[in-house]
């Protein structure tokens, strides 16, 4: 009976993992990071179609170029130094191990925070300043993309904004290191990523 039993088991009809092997996880990174870098892709593709269809609106005959504020320096300026806060938040935390809100890890990331808070403020100042001086949305299409660029990589933003609060959270409530200084991570990739696809987008308002 033994012999019949062993020829007629059907391994692919059992639950789970057949005996002697253990579960493993499909990617050696933690489940957020697996998420933020698919999230990451689907956002590329995003803004890859935009820049496309910027290029090919371009070459219709009533396409006016937007002469790019000098607000927009300073703007980029400050979301280095908010990507840099970030960066380095995470080497202290890996450096020191204590990951509260008032280590430098933490402070670092609440700098990071407020920085980014200050370059979505001077892109609504910048946008304000344009709708002022008679540049809206229906006066030339070369406005519509430059606000529709402008103001989809700020919801992105602030959807980071909105993870760093919740890191913050943790923070201040003393959670445990793992779970801050991995929170801390999100955030960095997340910014560096974000700074990554403005350069992208500032190069291509500034030069065309």
């Amino acid at each position: 009976m033994s012999f019949y039993r062993d020829v007629t088991r059907k391994p692919w009809n059992t639950v789970g993992l057949p005996e002697g092997i253990d579960p493993r996880p499909a990617f050696n990174m933690p489940n957020e990071k697996v998420a933020l870098i698919i999230f990451a892709t689907c956002a590329s593709v995003l803004f890859s179609l935009l820049v496309v269809s910027y290029f090919i609106r371009m070459t219709v005959g009533d396409w006016v170029p937007l002469a790019t504020p000098t607000m927009l320096w300073v703007n980029t300026g400050v979301l280095v130094l908010s990507s840099l806060c970030f960066h380095f938040a995470v080497l202290q935390s890996r450096k020191t191990g204590s990951v509260r809100f008032g280590s430098g890890a933490g402070l670092l990331s609440l700098a990071g925070g407020l920085l980014a808070i200050g370059f979505i403020v001077g892109q609504y100042s910048v946008s304000a300043q344009l709708l002022a001086a008679g540049h809206g949305l229906r006066v030339n299409a070369a406005n519509a993309f430059f606000y529709l660029l402008t103001g989809i990589h700020v919801l992105h933003l602030l959807g980071g904004l909105w993870v760093w609060g919740k890191a913050q959270l943790r923070l201040a409530l003393g959670s445990d290191a793992k779970d801050a200084r991995l929170s801390l991570e999100l955030c960095a990739w997340y910014w560096h990523f974000l700074l990554v696809i403005w350069a992208g987008l500032f190069y291509l308002l500034i030069s065309t």
